[in-house]
C-alpha cells in the first residue's frame, strides 16, 4: 500500500489559513460597501478575484454566516445580511458589559509596550480625523478595540467579543459617518487610554462601557434619520399625497 506523501508547507498553509484569509477579505468587501446589504454573494466571482478555488470561498462564507454577516437561502445562495436595530440593541447589551470587563482587565495588566501601541493607534486616528478620512479612521477604530480585547489576556473573552461584534461593523461605520461619531469617538478613546495608563481599572471599565453606549446612541441616531427619510420619501410618492393649487 502506497503511503500518502507528507503535505508541503504551501499545502498546509492553503488548507488551514486560506479560508481565514478569504474570510477577512470578504469582511472588508462588506465593510467598504463593495458587497452591499442584501446583495447576492457570487462564489465564482470571488474565487476569480482572489485567485483560488470555490472551496475556500464556501468555507469562508460558512464562517461569515456563523458570525451573522451573511445569510444562506436554500436554492438561492448566500446574501449579505442586515441586522435590525432591535438585534443590534441586544448585541450592545452584551457588548457594553464585556467592554467594561475589558477596560478593567487591560488597566490592571497593560504593559508599557501595550500602552504605547494603544497610544500610537489613537494618534493615527487623530491624523485620520484631521483629514476627514472616515474609512481609515474606521479601520483604526476596529484595530484599537481588537488590541484592547487582546490585551485583556483572556482567549475565550477575545473569541466571544469578536464573534459578537462582527454584526455591528456596518452600524459602527454609519455611526461614524452619519451619527456624529467621527468628531467625538477619538476623544472617548483618549480618555480610556489615560485611565489605562493610570492603571485605574474601575475608571477604564466605566469609560469603555460608556463609549459602547455612545456608539449605540449614534446607531439609533442614524437608524432614526434613515427611517425618517424613508417615511418622507414614501409619503411624497404615495397615493395619498396632498396637492395644493
Amino acid at each position: 500500500m502506497t503511503q500518502s506523501p507528507t503535505p508541503t508547507t504551501l499545502q498546509l498553509v492553503q488548507a488551514n489559513s486560506l479560508p481565514a484569509l478569504v474570510q477577512l477579505e470578504i469582511e472588508q468587501l462588506i465593510l467598504r460597501g463593495e458587497l452591499a446589504i442584501g446583495q447576492h454573494v457570487n462564489e465564482s466571482e470571488l474565487a476569480l478575484r482572489f485567485g483560488t478555488s470555490r472551496g475556500p470561498i464556501r468555507e469562508a462564507l460558512r464562517a461569515l454566516e456563523e458570525s451573522r454577516l451573511v445569510r444562506s437561502e436554500k436554492n438561492r445562495g448566500v446574501f449579505v445580511r442586515e441586522i435590525s436595530v432591535a438585534e443590534a440593541d441586544e448585541i450592545y447589551d452584551v457588548r457594553e458589559a464585556l467592554d467594561q470587563l475589558i477596560g478593567e482587565r487591560v488597566a490592571e495588566h497593560a504593559t508599557p509596550e501595550q500602552l504605547r501601541e494603544l497610544e500610537t493607534v489613537v494618534g493615527q486616528m487623530h491624523e485620520a480625523t484631521a483629514i476627514h478620512d472616515v474609512k481609515a479612521y474606521h479601520a483604526l477604530n476596529l484595530k484599537f478595540h481588537d488590541l484592547l480585547v487582546d490585551f485583556a489576556g483572556n482567549a475565550r473573552l477575545t473569541e466571544s467579543y469578536r464573534l459578537l461584534t462582527k454584526g455591528l461593523l456596518l452600524f459602527r461605520l454609519r455611526g461614524l459617518q452619519d451619527g456624529g461619531g467621527f468628531a467625538v469617538s477619538n476623544t472617548e478613546h483618549k480618555a480610556v487610554v489615560e485611565a489605562i495608563a493610570a492603571h485605574d481599572g474601575p475608571r477604564a471599565g466605566r469609560l469603555l462601557r460608556q463609549h459602547a453606549a455612545e456608539s449605540r446612541a449614534r446607531m439609533h441616531k442614524v437608524a432614526g434619520a434613515t427611517a425618517g427619510t424613508s417615511a418622507t420619501a414614501a409619503g411624497t410618492a404615495g397615493p395619498h399625497t396632498s396637492t395644493r393649487k
